[in-house]
């Protein structure tokens, strides 16, 4: 698909990931809509794309309903969505206070799976009458997995299921789709230099770089952002599950 002119919707993009991707699509011509709670951070990322800004929780129907009509009125109905609202807070499933607290798992699951359920659904229900392009396609939903679906670490029972079920969900829905002409994708990343993890001492990221085996540094937004675009562009990508990690896979702990 040709990004030039396309309205896409980016969840999560006040920051991180989604920030990187929102800009990289407007770069490439894209009418970009923002989805995020953080008001403020989705308002800055916006302004600077001319894009719009639409408070939305991915995780509740009524409003990623509303947010998805808001960004329609404004730029059309979404050919792109690029799922990358989510939490990845480190908990033991049984730890030194007894066992996880079952609404701390909840949320994680709601955000991170229910969200992007929510948000594929609502989007894809709006793809489907569109006006075929040239090569029958109609939209690209692209979501945002972790290695952790794959090798999750001691502390990440929650976030490895989430991000599981994400991996989980891309095939059947592609194929679901695929009679409508729309693409289903998903992207599973190492670590990257988000914000969260920007913050720690130098020291710790190096180290967390140096488990990479090539490059041995941590991912950068930017590279996350490119492959989305790729995804677009590659009409032949469709159900499939991309790594992009630098070939590390992770230790237990």
């Amino acid at each position: 698909m040709e990004i030039k002119g396309q309205a896409a919707i980016v969840t999560g993009g006040a920051s991180g990931l989604g920030a990187a991707t929102a800009r990289a699509l407007a770069a490439s011509g894209a009418k970009v809509a923002i989805f995020d709670l953080n008001q403020k951070g989705a308002a800055e990322v916006a302004a600077s794309i001319q894009g719009i800004a639409v408070t939305c929780d991915v995780a509740d129907a009524a409003s990623a309903e509303t947010a998805v009509k808001q960004a329609a009125a404004g730029h059309g109905p979404a050919r792109i969505l690029v799922n990358c609202a989510g939490i990845g807070p480190a908990k033991r499933i049984v730890g030194r206070d007894g066992p996880m607290p079952l609404e701390d798992y909840e949320k994680v699951i709601r955000i991170n799976l229910i969200g992007t359920f929510n948000m594929m659904r609502l989007v894809a229900d709006a793809m489907q009458p569109l006006a075929p392009l040239a090569d029958g396609e109609r939209g690209v939903i692209v979501s945002t997995a972790s290695v952790a679906a794959f090798e999750g670490q001691i502390g990440q029972a929650a976030y490895a299921s989430s991000k599981g079920g994400v991996a989980a969900l891309t095939l059947p829905a592609a194929r679901e789709f695929a009679q409508f002409g729309v693409r289903v994708l998903a992207i599973a990343p190492g670590i990257f230099g988000t914000p969260m993890l920007r913050a720690l001492p130098q020291e710790a990221q190096d180290s967390l770089g140096a488990a990479v085996p090539f490059p041995k540094r941590l991912g950068e937004p930017r590279e996350f952002a490119a492959l989305v675009l790729h995804c677009v562009h590659n009409g032949y990508l469709n159900g499939e599950v991309i790594r992009l990690d630098g070939a590390l896979r992770m230790a237990p702990r």
